[in-house]
């Protein structure tokens, strides 16, 4: 959740990643100093004399907090036209490209409930034009989705402890481990820092299974913080913890996993839930975004194994809701080669699958649209980003039916976007805090674009 980007369709490749403001002035000191003194004024034949002084100008109040106009103001009205209000140091002239140039002097994030009626007009350009007003709310309830969104991900990720140094100390809490990938083992330690405490979880390789990769521990450390990538706090040296029951020193990572996809498959079987389809979507769509970062630092994954994804309750949100994805295997990750097609098209297509039950692809619609994204993944070898916004297509739309009838998707987008502000206000009311769904949703809102909307459609539906 910061302003929209559309997603590109192939991220530039770049390196290895791990190898004026102007100024104001008061327009009555300029002129003051502009006009010459009185001693300095040449006398002219019939010019008044010292005995006679002119009148006095009348006095004008100077705000020095202003700046300057940046229009002509006229301080005549024509006779039966309403005065129109000035905004700020802006006079309101009658042309649109005026309105344009001027703007809004105010922010738009600080229009809300409580601003007096006296105040709007500080925020709209004219409240008589229906078009303008309308411009005016669009874009303050975009601002209010980053507002939401920004929240969301505070409470959702919760506080980050921060790298580990010399001050801190560790207590082994758990003899067994929480999680088995297959490559590592992780435990849950309490890290202790004066009377601030984390629970972190000790990432340990299994017993047979090589060391960490250094080139992916490399590229690991050098990615941005990101809401689906395990993000790495430093290590545990060794025998700092002697009843750990490993030997050496383990990485210590900031989320503590609960399960891995794998295991969320085994416990559903063949029977899934009626809602697995959505929770499928779910996961690819924050999977799709993890990669989305790999693809920005030119790195690519050479496989996406269930058993290396791994699942976490997102904080504050109950067990029972959509968990939370981590890309934690980065030993496979190599660089990507310039120029090619989605590099994780094709596991992604896999991992499809695999999410999927055969009855569910059969009678959910969602389910099969995420079959048919497998299939144009195999065939169009699309950017992990816009795999993204296909897959927000299909959880949150614009549906087919909107493309075929020659629907505009600004205007979906502006429908949807004030529905789901009415959707969060009416949960709020009830006392249900929203979760991990909603805050997709309006991350997806909130970043989308025509051109991003029409670039997913045609990727599903094409």
């Amino acid at each position: 959740m910061s302003s929209p980007e559309t997603p590109a369709e192939t991220p530039e490749p770049r390196t290895r990643a791990w190898s004026a403001q102007p100024t104001y002035s008061n327009l009555g000191e300029i002129r003051s100093h502009l006009l010459p003194s009185k001693a300095c004024r040449p006398r002219t034949p019939g010019s008044l004399s010292a005995d006679r002084q002119p009148p006095p100008l009348p006095k004008k109040t100077l705000t020095r907090t202003q700046s300057l106009p940046t229009h002509r103001n006229s301080s005549t009205a024509r006779p039966g036209q309403p005065r129109k209000p000035l905004l700020a140091s802006h006079s309101v002239d009658e042309s649109r490209e005026a309105q344009q140039e001027a703007g809004p002097p105010c922010p738009l994030e600080e229009l809300s409930f409580s601003t007096p009626d006296a105040s709007l007009g500080h925020f709209f350009q004219d409240l008589r034009s229906v078009e303008a007003v309308h411009a005016a709310l669009a874009a303050r309830q975009l601002a209010s989705l980053a507002t939401i969104h920004a929240r969301l991900r505070t409470r959702l990720t919760g506080g980050r402890p921060g790298p580990c140094h010399s001050g801190h100390s560790f207590r082994f809490l758990d003899n067994s481990p929480c999680v088995d990938s297959g490559d590592a083992l992780y435990y849950r330690v309490v890290r202790v820092e004066e009377d601030a405490w984390h629970i972190l979880a000790a990432k340990v390789p299994t017993r047979g299974a090589r060391g960490p990769d250094p080139g992916g521990l490399e590229l690991q450390a050098s990615l941005p913080s990101h809401f689906n990538l395990q993000s790495l706090c430093g290590s545990v040296p060794e025998r700092v913890l002697p009843a750990a029951p490993w030997r050496g020193p383990a990485a210590l990572v900031a989320e503590v996993p609960e399960r891995t996809v794998a295991q969320w498959l085994a416990e559903g079987g063949a029977r899934r839930p009626p809602d697995s389809a959505r929770v499928a979507a779910l996961l690819l769509l924050q999977l799709s975004a993890a990669l989305e970062q790999l693809e920005a630092r030119g790195a690519a994954l050479a496989d996406l194994r269930p058993e290396g994804l791994l699942l976490a309750t997102p904080r504050g949100c109950a067990a029972t809701e959509p968990p939370r994805l981590l890309l934690a295997d980065f030993g496979r990750a190599r660089p990507q080669h310039p120029g090619s097609r989605g590099a994780h098209a094709l596991p992604l297509s896999r991992l499809v699958h695999a999410l999927l039950s055969p009855a569910a692809a059969r009678s959910d619609p969602l389910a099969a649209g995420l079959a048919h994204l497998a299939a144009q993944l195999l065939r169009r070898r699309p950017s992990a980003a816009l795999t993204r916004g296909a897959l927000q297509a299909l959880l949150w739309g614009p549906g087919p039916s909107l493309s075929a009838h020659g629907a505009p998707l600004g205007s979906w987008l502006q429908v949807r976007r004030a529905l789901l502000g009415l959707h969060l206000a009416e949960r709020a009311a009830g006392g249900e805090a929203p979760g991990l769904e909603e805050w997709l949703c309006c991350e997806y809102l909130g970043e989308a674009t025509e051109d991003s909307m029409a670039r997913a459609l045609e990727l599903l539906w094409d």
